[in-house]
């Protein structure tokens, strides 16, 4: 266990906690979130031994294994595999002690150490690396090339690889899915819920957050606030202290009305079942969600594009070609004012390349590519935050783009991406990561586009401004194509999904949940091909496994028809808050307090219905992962 009894931590003369107590357990999985600047990353440090407390204790089991990915990579000239398995610290020291062993002909501590090996599956340490390093989108070819051919994207990925070799009883992990693509998302997701260790983690992913952890510790008035439950459930706490608050009232009724504006304009385009299901179910949420966000210091909106064209923009019979590799063919679509896509692929499938393709920066290899008259596209890559000039304030580069605008304009516009007071003033250079895409954001909103092309708009963004984000996509009246790997974002914002495949661009017919579906199977298979030439486990340790697969059977069916009873009791429930709730005698005055009571209850049962049918879908989904491969 991690102890932090009454501890008072500053940073640059400012206290980050003060007086603030914290128990982790064994096995806990917790999400850390507050808003930038209050001490997260400080936290990790703390427990990495890297700061030292004003006041308080601090107490850390001295033999536990503590395991943090580094933001930075060493430009090693190895190969990738083996940079990753340098990751598992025993491992090597057994191997560099045997090979001194073997030097010296000691036949008794070859002996021995070889029986380390294979008690830390140390001879499966190149098949374990490169299953992780294929899980983080590395091909079977990228395993052996240098760390030094990698961008600094990809050496992130390998950082994480690294850590994940060997994780230790305590594994902390800051912004993991950065640069990740959401297929790697969702594979990192799947590996981190079996972790049978302590993880803390940092995230502004919000549904990551919900697949993995189980407690939320919030950092705001220099404490350490421990919520029990997932990230939806701290949101729904933190919605009803804050709903008490009457001065965020007005505020809160506004960000209800543009998301029931957005549901009214979403069912008239929703077309595909699995898909509106999906949405309408997440919609539903979507009143908790902004009662908890209503003291964000983010609220803009994307200024309305002066002229649409119909179509914006067409391709027909298109191949497009990366250099001299042709990465689509006989493509044809055309975006419409209010197309909302999500698009989806493996990495290196060509999202990127389509969205440069219709921004016009890559040039068709063949077919037809056509403008509408009025066309104005608002482009947002990672590479716009490097274009920003570093010298120049916020408000100067909005008034470059716009002689004619007052600076009163365009301070109150900076003023919704909270570039505040003198912060609008102040050059660029020093700015935060965050600092920086929210403000390459604003610029690309300032110039009133009418499609927008997003490629992982949600890098660098804390969970605030992803939110404050999701609002102002919804309200956008053009067309988008957006990128990305937060699933919260693409459910929130997106009437349909496009998948690139094998050379093709295809209407993708379901839901976030089928594409994950998909990459399993794809996964499954992928897994087959390699484990053929790999060491396969033991035929016992296979009887094993199956032994233990037969074990989950009993117990996931009992758990299911528990949860289907729990699902049948919250629903009678809301049913009989419901009939309340029907009737005119709740609204007079003298019930007032009958009625916020009830209301109250709603939600509570509300939150409840919706963890237990998440629960029974997690459960049913194990059952049929078991039924299949048994």
């Amino acid at each position: 266990m991690i102890s932090l009894e009454k501890i008072s931590l500053q940073r640059s003369g400012n206290y980050l906690l003060n007086d603030s107590s914290l128990a982790i357990f064994s096995g806990q999985h917790i999400g850390v979130t507050g808003a930038n600047g209050t001490g997260k990353t400080s936290l990790f440090k703390l427990i990495l031994g890297e700061l030292s407390v004003e006041s308080g204790n601090v107490q850390i089991p001295a033999k536990a294994g503590i395991a943090h990915m580094a933001q930075e990579v060493d430009y090693k000239d190895i190969a990738a595999v083996e940079y990753v398995i340098d990751g598992d610290q025993k491992l090597r020291q057994a191997e560099k002690a045997l090979q001194v062993a073997e030097e010296q002909h000691d036949h008794d501590k070859i002996g021995k150490l070889h029986e380390t090996l294979h008690n830390i599956d140390g001879y499966n340490a190149h098949y374990r690396a490169e299953q992780l390093l294929h899980g983080l989108g590395f091909t079977q070819e990228d395993c052996q090339r240098s760390v030094q051919a990698f961008s600094g994207g990809w050496r992130i990925r390998l950082n994480l690889a690294q850590v994940l070799m060997n994780p230790g009883d305590i594994l902390l992990l800051d912004e993991p899915t950065n640069h990740l693509d959401l297929d790697a998302t969702i594979w990192l997701e799947q590996w981190l819920k079996r972790f049978p260790g302590s993880l803390l983690l940092i995230s502004h992913d919000r549904d990551f957050l919900d697949s993995v952890v189980q407690h939320i510790v919030h950092i705001e008035h220099k404490k350490l606030n421990l919520y029990r439950g997932n990230y939806s459930a701290f949101e729904h706490q933190r919605a009803e202290s804050l709903a008490q608050q009457q001065v965020l009232f007005e505020k809160q009724q506004l960000r209800i009305k543009e998301i029931e504006r957005f549901v009214t304009r979403f069912r008239a385009k929703a077309t595909k079942a699995r898909q509106a299901q999906s949405r309408l179910k997440e919609l539903d949420r979507m009143q908790e969600i902004a009662a908890a966000h209503v003291d964000s210091p983010f609220n803009f909106r994307i200024p309305d594009a002066p002229k649409l064209s119909d179509p914006l923009i067409s391709l027909s019979d298109a191949s497009i070609a990366y250099g001299e590799d042709v990465i689509l063919e006989k493509v044809k679509l055309s975006l419409h004012p209010g197309s909302c896509i999500g698009l989806l692929g493996a990495n290196g499938a060509g999202k990127s390349t389509l969205i440069k393709t219709l921004m016009g920066e890559i040039a068709l290899s063949g077919g037809e590519r056509v403008e509408g008259e009025h066309l104005r596209i608002g482009y947002f890559a990672q590479h716009q935050m490097e274009a920003l000039d570093l010298d120049a304030s916020p408000l100067v580069q909005l008034r470059r783009l716009t002689p004619k605008a007052t600076e009163q304009e365009i301070r109150n516009y900076l003023g919704g991406f909270n570039f505040q007071g003198d912060k609008a003033l102040e050059a660029v250079r020093p700015f935060s990561g965050g600092e920086k895409a929210r403000l390459a954001l604003a610029i690309v909103a300032w110039q009133k586009p009418n499609l927008l092309l997003m490629d992982e708009p949600t890098n660098h963004l804390d969970l605030e401004m992803r939110h404050a984000l999701t609002l102002a996509l919804q309200a956008y009246k053009g067309a988008m194509i957006v990128v990305s790997h937060d699933r919260h974002l693409l459910r929130n914002c997106v009437n349909e999904f496009w998948l690139i495949n094998n050379n093709t661009l295809t209407s993708f017919d379901g839901d976030l949940a089928d594409y994950q579906q998909l990459l399993s199977s794809a996964d499954k298979q992928s897994n087959s091909v390699v484990v053929e030439s790999k060491t396969k486990p033991a035929a016992k340790e296979q009887r094993q496994e199956a032994a233990a697969k037969r074990e989950q059977l009993s117990p996931l069916k009992k758990r299911l028809k528990k949860l289907e009873n729990e699902i049948k009791t919250q629903q009678a429930a809301l049913k009989e808050i419901e009939e309340q709730l029907s009737g005119n005698e709740i609204y007079q005055d003298e019930n007032k307090l009958e009625l916020q009571s009830i209301l109250k209850q709603r939600g509570s049962i509300k939150a409840k219905l919706f963890d237990y049918e998440e629960q029974w879908l997690d459960c049913q989904e194990q059952l049929d992962s078991f039924q299949l491969s048994a």
